[in-house]
């Protein structure tokens, strides 16, 4: 295996954990030359959510496509590179399958170091691709479909998770609500979406904060209040505002996101937070959050939209770190679809 000792540090990074199948060119750490996102949405909308055969089946028509128009992109070639970073884990295996057989092939015959990177550090890591005077320590809110933790980062590869979610992540809560309300999937941009026109005082849904000192989540019993208020309704012939009802949800879970961050500051005594997963694209969530924190002098960090998704670009960044490190995947690199971030 050779390992490139000039200045130019490209990193080729693959995303294939659920239901984009994704690649990017990054030079560097921060110079993104390409960015591809094959996107599956359409196809899962109409079962309500994604359907992991069809889900992997998508990833393996599209994945040699998807890797080749990101390197066209970048005009580079895989004797350009320095490393391949791909999305290990956690994930759909099926999908993760694709994409760590496929970037073990290409490392192996290209001979550039394969790096394994797990997906809710990458998602972290989103951050570090667009904000490049970010210094440790910083506390992470990750909330993603499924996830929803509090991670302390003390230095690049050392983490701490501090808090994570008991049931549902409040990305599930936010997609299972919004199925309920017929709004439709992806659920969390439907709701926000529809939330605007409604009042988020309407319903008092409970808030979860657990024991008084614990940093982690549980957004099972706010979902469960939603589903019975509207089966209640329903049983009386009551129509109840679905505008309202997802209004008032929403503002249940940010309220929750909210105050825990809070506790994590407190507790760590950061002055950076950053948010990343795919609610960190939710408006309402940054908004309160800046506020918030820019009220106790607290600095609110985090990723374009476009990042915020799954995405080869935040593979990529993480990979970059990675390999300064020194830090490699063996050929035997396999599929975790329950890998944890230690």
């Amino acid at each position: 295996m050779t390992v490139r000792t000039d200045k130019e540090i490209i990193i080729l990074g693959i995303e294939t954990s659920c239901d984009e199948t994704s690649a990017a060119v990054l030079i560097n750490g921060r110079d993104l030359r390409s960015h591809v996102i094959s996107s599956q949405i359409i196809t899962h909308q109409k079962y309500g959510g994604v359907v992991p055969e069809i889900a992997s089946r998508e990833h393996s028509l599209h994945f040699q496509p998807v890797v080749q128009q990101a390197l066209d992109e970048a005009q580079m070639s895989f004797s350009d590179l320095s490393a391949i970073a791909v999305t290990y884990g956690p994930g759909l295996v099926g999908s993760l399958l694709v994409g760590v057989s496929g970037a073990k092939a290409m490392a192996y015959a290209a001979g550039i170091p394969l790096i394994g990177i797990n997906h809710l550090e990458a998602h972290i890591y989103a951050n570090f691709l667009e904000h490049h005077d970010l210094e440790f320590p910083l506390l992470a809110l990750l909330v993603s479909g499924g996830h929803t933790h509090l991670i302390l980062l003390e230095d690049h590869g050392q983490y701490k998770v501090l808090g994570l979610t008991r049931d549902d992540a409040a990305g599930e809560a936010l997609d299972k609500v919004a199925r309920t309300l017929g709004l439709g999937y992806p659920g969390g941009p439907q709701i926000q979406r529809i939330a605007l026109k409604g009042d988020p005082h309407s319903f008092q849904f409970p808030r979860a904060m657990l024991e008084p000192d614990s940093l982690d989540f549980s957004f099972s019993g706010m979902k469960s209040a939603v589903l019975n208020t509207l089966n209640t309704a329903k049983m009386r012939g009551e129509e109840l505002s679905v505008p309202d009802v997802a209004a008032s949800f929403q503002q249940a879970v940010i309220d929750v996101l909210v105050r825990k961050a809070l506790m994590g500051i407190r507790l760590t005594k950061v002055k950076t937070l950053l948010l990343a997963g795919g609610v960190a694209a939710n408006a309402l969530l940054r908004e309160t959050l800046n506020q918030t924190l820019s009220e106790r002098g607290i600095r609110l960090v985090y990723p374009s939209p476009i990042y915020c998704t799954d995405n080869g670009a935040m593979i990529a960044t993480a990979g970059y770190y990675h390999y300064l490190r020194e830090d490699y995947a063996p050929w035997t690199l396999n599929a975790v679809p329950g890998l944890s971030l230690r």
